[in-house]
C-alpha cells in the first residue's frame, strides 16, 4: 500500500485553505508583506503541490507596502469557488478585509478590492447559502482591535461588495473554558447545519476546534476535533475541509516549525455521530494527527514532491517561486531569460537587510538544504555589496564585498549596530560560486569557491536560522550599497543559476 508522509510540504505555507473544483485541488496560503503575495498552488492527489502562481502583484495599499512591512500585509486567506469564479477573501490586519477573483487559479486575478475596512479584521472566510444569501465569519486581531477570542459573522451581498446586516458575535471564546486565541475560521454547510472549523490555543501550542448550529447565526455547540497528544505534530490546527470526487474526506492543517515556518499536514477526516473527527481516533470524537497514511489518490500515486525550488533562469522574468520583502520595482531585478539574473544594487539608509525591500526570497524548506549559485559584483564603489542571505528576525549572509583595495568573500550577520564580520577573505575575481547550507536543527553554514571546476572552500561563522514575522526563515539574494553611493555608480550582482538540494535530492 502506497504511503504519503506528513508534513506534505514541509516549508512556510502558513494558514492554508484549499478547495476542490473537479479533478484539481488548489490551496492558498498567508504570504504578509511579501511579494508577489498570495501563493496558489496546484495539486491532483493533495500531496505534489505545485506553486503555479501568486494572486496579488503588489500588495495593496500599494505604497504602504513599498518598504518591508513586517508582519503585515496578507493574513490568513479563504479560497472559494462560486458561480463560475474563483473567490479570495484576505485580511490585512491594518486596512480591512479585501476581495479577488479569477475564472482561472494560474490567473490574471482581479485587482483586490476593500469589502470591510478596519482595523483588526482577520481570517474572513465566505458561504454563499442555498437561498442566494451570503455571510461572511471572521476573527478579531488584539494587537489591532483591542479584541480577540470570538468570532463574527455578518451578512454580505453575494457579489461581496458590501455588507448587508450588521455583525454578531457567534462565538464568544472567553465564555469556553480553557479557550484562548480563538481564530482561522472557515464556514461550510452540510446536512442542514452551518459548521465552523477554528482552531484555538495559539500557533505553536493549540488545536482544531468544530463548532456547528441549525442556524449561521447560532448557538453553536463545539467538540476539539484534533489535537497533538503523543505526537511530535504541535498546534496541529487552522486549515480547510476537502473531499475527493470517490466522497472521502481530508483536512489540510499547519505546524508551526520555528525557523523553518508553518510546514502542511494532510489528515483522513471521517464523520462520526455526525461531527467530524480528523487524524487518528482518539476518545470523546477527538484525534491526533498521522504521521503516514495511505495516499488519498492511489492510482496518482508516483512520490511525494514539493515544489520546484532551484532555477535556472533560462525564460524571462521571474517564477512565482521568488518574492521580495516589499512591493517591487521595475529596477530592482533584470530577468532576460539568459541563464542569469542582474540585480541592480539598491540602497538602504543602515545598510541593514531586514529593511531592504529588494531582497528575492524562498521559503527555508524544512529539511537539510543545500543553496549554491555563481555571482558577480558589478561597480566600483567601496561597500557594494551582493550575495545570498538566510534572513528572519536575525540574518546572515555570504557574498562579495567591494572594499578600497579591490572585492573580498565575506560572511556577516546582523549585529546591534550595523553588521558583524565573521570571515572576510580577498577575492582572486569578482565572480566566485557561493553556498548556504542549513542542517536539519537549522544550523547555516557558509562556503565559496574561485570557479565551478574547483573544491569548495569553508568559511567559519556557522550561525542559527531565526524565523521572521510571523513567517519562517527565507534565502534570498541581494545587491546592496551605501546611501552615499551615486546611483549610476552603485553597480550590482549578477546571479544565476541558482541550485537547491533537500535532504541530498535536486529540488
Amino acid at each position: 500500500m502506497a504511503l504519503y508522509s506528513n508534513p506534505v510540504l514541509d516549508a512556510d505555507w502558513p494558514d492554508p485553505d484549499a478547495i476542490r473544483v473537479g479533478d484539481d485541488f488548489w490551496m492558498i496560503a498567508s504570504s504578509f508583506n511579501r511579494a508577489p503575495g498570495l501563493p496558489v498552488l496546484h495539486s491532483r492527489d493533495l500531496v505534489t503541490w505545485e506553486h503555479v502562481a501568486n494572486a496579488v502583484p503588489a500588495v495593496p495599499p500599494v505604497a504602504h507596502y513599498a518598504l518591508p512591512r513586517h508582519g503585515s500585509g496578507v493574513w490568513a486567506p479563504s479560497l472559494r469557488h462560486h458561480d463560475g469564479l474563483f473567490v479570495v477573501v484576505y485580511p490585512d490586519p491594518d486596512h480591512g478585509i479585501f476581495v479577488l477573483t479569477a475564472t482561472d487559479p494560474r490567473g490574471p486575478w482581479s485587482e483586490p478590492w476593500c469589502l470591510m475596512p478596519g482595523r483588526g479584521l482577520i481570517d474572513p472566510c465566505p458561504l454563499w447559502d442555498d437561498d442566494g444569501r451570503a455571510y461572511l465569519v471572521h476573527g478579531w486581531a488584539g494587537s489591532r482591535a483591542g479584541i480577540k477570542n470570538r468570532l463574527t459573522v455578518v451578512e454580505v451581498d453575494p457579489g461581496l461588495r458590501h455588507v448587508v446586516g450588521s455583525p454578531r458575535t457567534v462565538v464568544d471564546g472567553d465564555e469556553l473554558p480553557g479557550f484562548r486565541t480563538l481564530e482561522g475560521p472557515k464556514l461550510y454547510k452540510r446536512d442542514g447545519w452551518y459548521w465552523i472549523f477554528a482552531p484555538a490555543g495559539g500557533v505553536a501550542t493549540g488545536w482544531q476546534t468544530v463548532f456547528r448550529s441549525p442556524s449561521v447565526w447560532g448557538p453553536y455547540e463545539h467538540r476539539v476535533v484534533l489535537e497533538q497528544d503523543t505526537t511530535p505534530v504541535n498546534g496541529p490546527h487552522q486549515g480547510a475541509w476537502v473531499d475527493t470526487l470517490e466522497g472521502d474526506d481530508w483536512f489540510l492543517h499547519f505546524q508551526d516549525r520555528g525557523a523553518f515556518g508553518r510546514v502542511v499536514h494532510l489528515q483522513p477526516l471521517r464523520w462520526r455521530d455526525g461531527w467530524p473527527q480528523i487524524g487518528e481516533p482518539l476518545v470523546n470524537g477527538r484525534g491526533r494527527p498521522v504521521l503516514e497514511h495511505p495516499l488519498p489518490i492511489p492510482a496518482l500515486g508516483d512520490g511525494q514532491a514539493e515544489p520546484v525550488r532551484s532555477d535556472d533562469f533560462a525564460a524571462p522574468g521571474l517564477t512565482p517561486r521568488w518574492h521580495w520583502q516589499a512591493n517591487p520595482r521595475p529596477e530592482w531585478c533584470e530577468a532576460p531569460g539568459d541563464g542569469a539574473i542582474r540585480l541592480p544594487a539598491q540602497a538602504t539608509a543602515r545598510g541593514d537587510l531586514r529593511d531592504h525591500g529588494a531582497v528575492l526570497c524562498q521559503q527555508l524548506p524544512g529539511r537539510p538544504s543545500t543553496w549554491t549559485t555563481r555571482v558577480t559584483l558589478q561597480g566600483d564603489a567601496p561597500g557594494t555589496r551582493c550575495g545570498i542571505v538566510l534572513l528572519g528576525r536575525e540574518y546572515a549572509w555570504v557574498g562579495l564585498v567591494r572594499t578600497p583595495t579591490g572585492v573580498d568573500v565575506v560572511v556577516r550577520r546582523s549585529g546591534g549596530v550595523g553588521e558583524e564580520e565573521l570571515a572576510q577573505v580577498p577575492a582572486p575575481r569578482t565572480t566566485v560560486g557561493l553556498r548556504l547550507a542549513v542542517d536539519a536543527d537549522g544550523k547555516a553554514t557558509f562556503a565559496w569557491r574561485p570557479d565551478d571546476t574547483e573544491a569548495w572552500h569553508d568559511l567559519p561563522g556557522a550561525v542559527a536560522a531565526t524565523g521572521g514575522h510571523w513567517i519562517g526563515a527565507e534565502v534570498g539574494l541581494f545587491a546592496a550599497a551605501p546611501l552615499s553611493t551615486p546611483h549610476d555608480k552603485r553597480g550590482g550582482g549578477v546571479f544565476g543559476p541558482v541550485r537547491v538540494t533537500v535532504a541530498g535530492k535536486d529540488a
